[in-house]
C-alpha cells in the first residue's frame, strides 16, 4: 500500500463538513441569544417572583397575621401589601424584618384593615415586573 494513496483518499472532505456544522451551530446559538434580548425576554431572567406558601389568620377587627409557611426566601422590601382591605399601601417590611424565610410572620394591625382582600405584590428590583405572591379575603 502506498502512503500517497492513504493520504489522498476520500477523507479530505471531513474537515469542511465539520467546519460547516460548527458554523451553523454558532449561527443558531447567536440567533437565539440575540432574539431573546430583542424580544425583551432577557430582562425577565433572574426576575422571577418567589414561589411561597403563606398561612393567613385573623379578621378586620382583630388584625391579620401572615406567616411564611414554605418555599423561596425573599426580601420584604420587594413586597407591597395592597388590596381592598387595606386603608393604605405599605411595604411588607413595614410590618416585619426584611428577609423572609419559612416561619417568618407579620401582624397587620386592625387599624390598617377593613373587610375585603389583601394582596402581597412582589416587584422585581430594577424592573416594572410585578406578581401577586399571596392573597387573603379579610372578613369583618
Amino acid at each position: 500500500m502506498e502512503l500517497k494513496t492513504l493520504l489522498n483518499g476520500d477523507e479530505r472532505a471531513v474537515s469542511p463538513v465539520i467546519g460547516v456544522i460548527l458554523m451553523v451551530a454558532i449561527t443558531v446559538i447567536l440567533a437565539a441569544v440575540i432574539g431573546t434580548f430583542v424580544l425583551g425576554l432577557g430582562n425577565q431572567v433572574g426576575n422571577q417572583a418567589p414561589q411561597v406558601t403563606f398561612d393567613w389568620e385573623g379578621t378586620a377587627s382583630s388584625g391579620v397575621t401572615v406567616t411564611h409557611q414554605g418555599g423561596d426566601s425573599f426580601e420584604a422590601s420587594n413586597v407591597d401589601v395592597k388590596g381592598t382591605a387595606m386603608s393604605t399601601t405599605n411595604g411588607l417590611d413595614t410590618y416585619t424584618g426584611n428577609t423572609w424565610t419559612a416561619g417568618t410572620s407579620a401582624d397587620i394591625p386592625s387599624g390598617d384593615l377593613s373587610e375585603g382582600e389583601i394582596q402581597l405584590v412582589w416587584s422585581a428590583s430594577g424592573s416594572d415586573s410585578t406578581s401577586i405572591i399571596g392573597e387573603y379575603e379579610v372578613e369583618a
